[in-house]
């Protein structure tokens, strides 16, 4: 079982970029990335996406949005976050 490490900033838990101050943009970055997508065929050809599914087999880190800081020790806050 991992250790969640949860932000210091205002309000308690707010992820806060600590070089730039950047409260609002994150970016995930997951390495080698299995993606499936199912497609249904239309009655003239056409085909329409049903799902897509994503499944990562490598690590996922976490960036700031706006200066490329890397945050991964708050990824598994933010994944927890997430409503």
């Amino acid at each position: 079982m991992s250790t969640v490490q949860i932000s210091n900033g205002e309000p308690a838990g707010r992820i806060i970029c600590p070089e730039c101050g950047n409260a609002t943009d994150f970016v995930e970055v997951a390495d080698n990335v299995i993606i499936t997508t199912h497609f249904v065929q239309n009655r003239d050809g056409s085909f329409t996406k049903a799902e897509t599914e994503s499944h990562a087999i490598g690590e996922i880190r976490l960036f700031c949005g706006q200066c490329d800081t890397d945050m991964t020790q708050l990824h598994a806050h933010l994944r927890e976050m997430i409503f």
